[in-house]
């Protein structure tokens, strides 16, 4: 049944106020909890991207939200809904006309990579190349994967010497060797 339920749910988008936005989501953690909405409110988010960082003349990745001042939320709309969320300390309100939720579209889910893809066709050893996020364009080779967190572990060549980078699965792009020798033509 729950699947059925969140199938029919839609990802919306919240503004919050500036550097409340990990708040709001632990509040409406809370919230879903007390008030039984797991079957109204199905996943929040806070998108964030890896951006390579240079202090003191180290590089390091770091996590930036993708957004400021916004957060996700996959839910079931009813008024009832709506107004717990909006009332909710550090939200200002939905993104949408007159403050009323405007659904995204399925090519905004996958762009925004909100859903991750369950199955996988990567395997250790397998080349693949980065498509997107700040390392895009790297190609490099699987070391390891991590099914549960949708992360892989690729060595790519940074900086003239091979580094171990942690990527998601969403963000890569397996090769095979006739399209290898395709680019490098």
């Amino acid at each position: 049944m729950e699947n059925s339920l969140e199938s029919q749910a839609k990802w919306y988008v919240l503004h919050t106020y500036s550097g409340y936005e990990a708040m709001v989501k632990s509040s409406l953690e809370q919230l879903i909890e007390n008030n039984n909405l797991q079957n109204s409110i199905f996943d929040l988010k806070i998108p964030m991207e890896q951006t390579i960082e240079e202090k003191n003349g180290k590089k390091k990745v770091v996590e930036r939200k993708l957004l400021p001042c916004y957060v996700f939320i996959k839910m079931i709309y009813s008024n009832q809904v709506w107004y717990l969320v909006t009332n909710t300390r550090g939200v200002t309100g939905f993104v949408g006309p007159q403050g009323r939720p405007l659904p995204l579209k399925e090519e905004e889910v996958r762009k925004m990579q909100l859903e991750k893809p369950i199955v996988s066709d990567l395997e250790v050893g397998s080349d693949v190349k980065i498509d997107n996020g700040p390392l895009a364009g790297f190609i490099g080779k699987i070391k390891e994967l991590n099914d549960a967190a949708q992360k892989a572990k690729v060595n790519v060549m940074m900086f003239g010497r091979n580094t171990d980078v942690e990527v998601e699965y969403s963000q890569l792009m397996k090769l095979d060797l006739t399209q290898q020798e395709q680019s490098e033509e």
